[in-house]
């Protein structure tokens, strides 16, 4: 026999701000948020790769920060901000990081792009706060996007087609490097 919780807890809203939009959908607990932006807000663009947390097809970002939406609940995101890659430009005005990856061809397939784009973005902030990586030369918050940097920043996003190096210029560029 069922409790009154499991009954009470799949019948909750889930209040999320999803790409500046509000949005107070009904959720089952057990719904991770990468199905829950993509099956319940209808937000394809963020995608399922490995399911696992190894491949960062499903990366997004939560209060600006990013995360594996295959690994967290929706109901844990209760009143967070999350940012989907469809919140981060469109066709007609591109983000900077979305117009660099088109410049420098940095997709292939274009399967692990909203991913590579959303880790970009919020790994260019990492390094803007001053947040050291294994390969930060130093610790005292002065870090460059070197393309070392970027690589070992970017490591959690695998892309199958192999479009690294032009991934890392387009990540560089956006860091204001002109080469990395």
């Amino acid at each position: 026999m069922r409790g009154k919780g499991v009954k009470a807890a799949k019948e909750a809203a889930l209040p999320i701000i999803i790409n500046d939009t509000s949005l107070d959908v009904p959720a089952d607990p057990r719904v991770t948020l990468l199905d829950f932006l993509r099956h319940h807000a209808g937000l394809t663009g963020t995608k399922k790769g490995c399911d696992h947390g190894q491949c960062g097809a499903c990366t997004v970002l939560v209060n600006g920060m990013r995360i594996n939406s295959c690994l967290a609940l929706a109901i844990a995101h209760d009143g967070d901000t999350v940012t989907t890659i469809e919140g981060l430009g469109t066709p007609d005005a591109p983000s900077v990081m979305q117009q660099a990856f088109v410049d420098h061809d940095a997709m292939q397939c274009g399967y692990c792009t909203p991913g590579q784009i959303c880790s970009a973005t919020a790994m260019l902030q990492e390094i803007a706060a001053g947040w050291p990586s294994d390969v930060s030369t130093n610790l005292d918050g002065d870090i460059s996007a070197s393309a070392e940097e970027i690589r070992e920043r970017m490591s959690g996003n695998l892309c199958r087609c192999g479009a690294y190096a032009n991934i890392v210029s387009a990540i560089g560029e956006v860091a204001g490097r002109d080469r990395v």
